[in-house]
């Protein structure tokens, strides 16, 4: 009976240890990149370019109805409790009604509930709209030791639900802040909205995808409007630079980001879109007198011009020999 008290107090302490040591492992960060021992505060400018022209994206470039331009800014600083979007996973309510509409309500409220309920919201910052496709806006955000994170998205507009953006970007590195981070942007599809093109129609993606990156080869469709098969990768459509802003005398943050004038850097190349045409209509009536060789003609006809060096169009009739028929 002795040995039996035994056993089961030496079990009891075994498991007892283990229970001690899963729950202190469940409290350590999951890697050392959650970790910033930098000074608690730190505030950086954010400048937002758009690169959406029309060399480097000519296929159904929006020039009117409106004409290619960006929704405004809407950023949020916060911890890795927290994602304002994420890719392959489904978009919110808010992200939806962003990207879809640009109505920033129910994502103001998502942010705002994630804040109060887990506490993993820093800030919120926004910057204005931009009104054409190769414009620029500017904004400051604070981030904190605990919130070193920062998330943004911008809708390209017009679209069904496509935005540019950043999910989770951190700004700290151990016990210092990075100095400046320039990322390229490319389009996003928000998973809700089906159309192709930048000016289709409302309609509804039903069940519901998920975030997804658009390519030059995906969605794979003509109709796409960054449908471009013979590239590689497409340009960047946008780029984000995030600088620190240096402390004076009396410290007051200041941009240490030297820029000339509202000069926009657009080193993109050209970008060649081919003529597409489309297909052949069917033969017309066998013209000729009777008894000689006729000709019938079909035609076709241009559906998207050529641009910057594209493969230029093609013949846009073709005529052949027929044998007329009910002549005199």
């Amino acid at each position: 009976m002795e040995k039996l008290m035994l056993v089961y107090s030496s079990c009891k302490v075994i498991w007892t240890l283990l229970l001690t040591i899963l729950g202190c492992a469940s409290c350590l960060p999951v890697g050392d990149e959650s970790i910033c021992t930098a000074e608690e505060l730190a505030k950086y400018s954010v400048v937002f370019t758009g690169k959406w022209s029309q060399t480097a994206f000519p296929k159904q470039y929006p020039l009117y109805r409106p004409p290619a331009q960006w929704s405004s800014v809407l950023g949020v600083t916060h911890s890795s409790d927290y994602n304002m979007w994420k890719k392959n996973e489904y978009a919110s309510n808010g992200i939806r009604d962003f990207a879809e509409k640009g109505e920033a309500w129910v994502l103001m409220k998502e942010i705002e509930e994630a804040g109060e309920r887990i506490q993993s919201v820093h800030g919120i910052f926004s910057a204005p709209a931009v009104s054409t496709g190769t414009g620029e806006t500017s904004t400051e955000l604070e981030v904190h030791s605990r919130h070193q994170l920062v998330s943004f998205v911008v809708r390209i507009v017009p679209s069904p639900d496509w935005f540019v953006g950043i999910d989770s970007l951190n700004l700290c590195e151990g016990n210092r802040w990075k100095e400046e981070v320039s990322v390229d942007l490319f389009p996003y599809d928000a998973g809700t909205d089906s159309g192709f093109t930048f000016s289709s129609p409302n309609f509804a993606t039903i069940p519901q995808d998920t975030v997804t990156e658009i390519t030059c080869s995906s969605p794979s469709h003509p109709a796409n409007s960054f449908y471009y098969p013979k590239l590689k990768n497409l340009p960047p459509i946008a780029r984000v630079t995030l600088v620190k802003l240096k402390k004076n005398q009396r410290g007051v943050p200041v941009s240490k980001l030297n820029r000339k004038g509202n000069e926009i850097d657009d080193s993109v190349s050209e970008t060649p879109l081919d003529c597409e045409v489309s297909l052949w209509s069917s033969w017309g009536l066998c013209r000729g007198r009777c008894g000689k060789p006729g000709t019938k003609i079909r035609t076709r006809f241009i559906l998207l011009q050529p641009a910057n060096n594209g493969s230029p169009c093609p013949n846009l009739d073709e005529a052949a020999e027929c044998e007329p028929e009910n002549c005199v």
